[in-house]
């Protein structure tokens, strides 16, 4: 007596394929979820905005979160500028119409004496920068993105 083992690797594998599309993993469906990690000063952030600005060129529905900590959060301070005299805050308005979430560190307040007041009203905070961004990759699925 033969046993043919195709139809239960054929069986396995429709099962796979099914809990892949049922949770739209693997499929690419659905928007991107995206964390964009800030923490070396104004350079990085212009690079960052630019590149969230072209990440929604392409993909309007993504869900971006911007997560600034150290001297990441340097750009999201009041009458912050880029080194052609833009405002950041223009930009970060601009993003945040955009669905795009700006957290800052609140260690990064208090470790460097800074105060809510000293930042522009576009902004959500969180006691941890790098433990919200271990959490929306861990328990949210987002993908990690440093520019």
């Amino acid at each position: 007596m033969r046993i043919s083992i195709y139809p239960l690797v054929a069986a396995f594998l429709a099962a796979l394929l099914g809990a892949c599309a049922s949770t739209g993993a693997g499929t690419g469906t659905g928007p991107d979820r995206v964390v964009y990690h800030l923490n070396e000063g104004l350079p990085q952030a212009s690079n960052g905005l630019r590149n969230i600005n072209n990440h929604l060129e392409v993909n309007p529905a993504a869900k971006i979160v911007v997560v600034a900590h150290a001297q990441g959060v340097d750009f999201l301070m009041k009458d912050a500028k880029d080194r052609n005299g833009n405002k950041y805050e223009d930009l970060v308005e601009q993003l945040r119409n955009r669905g795009v979430q700006f957290d800052v560190c609140e260690i990064t307040l208090r470790n460097r004496k800074l105060t809510k007041e000293q930042f522009i009203a576009d902004v959500t905070y969180v006691p941890s920068g790098v433990a919200e961004i271990s959490r929306l990759q861990q328990k949210e699925g987002y993908a990690y993105l440093k520019p």
